[in-house]
């Protein structure tokens, strides 16, 4: 079962039937997060294929990490072909936060 986890605290996890794989990335569905954990960071950034993003900083007690969780809450609808599903709002971490399959 696929987790994201930050200094022990699990940030995520969902069955491996749930997640989604885009660019050597693991998606979690937005049910599967623990959104206490995260907090929308005003960090703009817009994939030319995926539409606009929003960063996340993650938080893990009294440690911040800017932008280490990022999710797609719009994506482009021919981002849904290419990818196989809607993953709108999957969210997906990385450096500090460590995914586990």
């Amino acid at each position: 079962m696929p987790k994201a986890v930050l200094n022990g605290t699990v940030i995520a996890e969902a069955d491996a039937s749930e997640v989604l794989h885009i660019e050597g990335n693991v998606y979690f569905p937005p049910s599967s997060v623990k959104s206490e954990y995260l907090e929308k960071s005003p960090t703009p950034y817009t994939c030319a294929w995926k539409g606009d993003c929003q960063y996340f900083t993650v938080k893990d007690g009294e440690q911040k990490l800017q932008d280490r969780a990022f999710s797609y809450p719009t994506p482009h609808a021919s981002a849904f072909d290419r990818v196989g599903a809607d993953f709108s709002n999957y969210v997906t971490f990385w450096k500090e936060v460590q995914v586990i399959n």
